[in-house]
């Protein structure tokens, strides 16, 4: 892994000067900004019973269905495309090492892009002048889950990028995922026929998959080794897919 380095910073660098990153950057910035509004607007005129920030991060996956195909997309299709990726792996680096450095640059600007908006709890904190609007809990707790899930999110970006040379094709699949993975669960997770006796091991599936109940325990402060081992594991498999994938499709060129 000694070239890890080396790749990575190559990456970030491409990664800052790709229109992608600044569209998915303006894209993320505005919709944030405008829930953030949305959610002020509706505290302006009644209580409410839950905190901004916990009514903020109630709604991750929607800059997250669109950011993570920007970022990820082009990663490892682009290069199939032009075909730099053989060219690449002529040099003494390794398929684990393009991969690793590629997936972790595209977290380091997943994290950035999220680390921006702790600024809009500053300027709320600092002009608002009420401190029950600053709940800390939900705030620590939801930057935890963001950065936690990112970690699987982008590594499903990363293997959608090598399953196909063209990036709109690795976005979409992408997308497709994470909708399926964060919303098609919560769907079944909350259908009738799900409580029949003979699929409680499907229930429990579901269940433990359930991206939306962890995130309400992480900004109830509930950390479940469970959750994390989910995430781990799945980040794992997604890279290891990802390094396969390259690799096969190296053989067959």
């Amino acid at each position: 892994m000694k070239h890890f380095f080396t790749i990575l910073s190559h990456e970030v660098r491409m990664l800052l000067v790709s229109p992608a990153t600044y569209i998915a950057g303006v894209l993320f910035l505005w919709l944030m900004g405008f829930i953030f509004t949305s959610i002020l607007e509706q505290f302006s005129k009644a209580s409410q019973a839950e905190s901004p920030a916990a009514v903020f991060f109630q709604l991750y996956f929607l800059p997250v269905i669109f950011m993570v195909p920007l970022l990820t997309m082009k990663c490892l299709a682009e290069e199939r495309r032009m075909g730099t990726i053989e060219t690449l792996l002529t040099t003494p680096v390794t398929t684990t090492e393009v991969v690793l450095g590629k997936y972790a640059a595209a977290y380091l600007l997943y994290l950035s892009f999220w680390g921006s908006t702790s600024g809009l709890f500053y300027i709320l904190k600092r002009f608002a002048g009420d401190e029950h609007l600053i709940d800390s809990g939900p705030i620590i707790g939801g930057y935890i889950f963001i950065a936690v899930s990112g970690l699987l999110f982008i590594a499903i970006g990363v293997f959608s990028s090598a399953l196909s040379r063209n990036q709109a094709v690795a976005g979409m699949i992408c997308a497709s995922i994470l909708i399926g993975l964060i919303l098609g669960t919560r769907y079944l997770g909350n259908t009738s026929w799900l409580e029949n006796e003979s699929l409680a091991p499907f229930k429990a599936a579901v269940d433990y998959v359930q991206i939306w109940q962890h995130y309400q325990d992480f900004t109830r402060g509930v950390v479940d080794t469970r959750e994390l081992l989910f995430y781990a594991s799945g980040t794992f498999l997604a890279l290891i897919f990802s390094i396969l994938s390259v690799e096969a499709k190296l053989l067959h060129s």
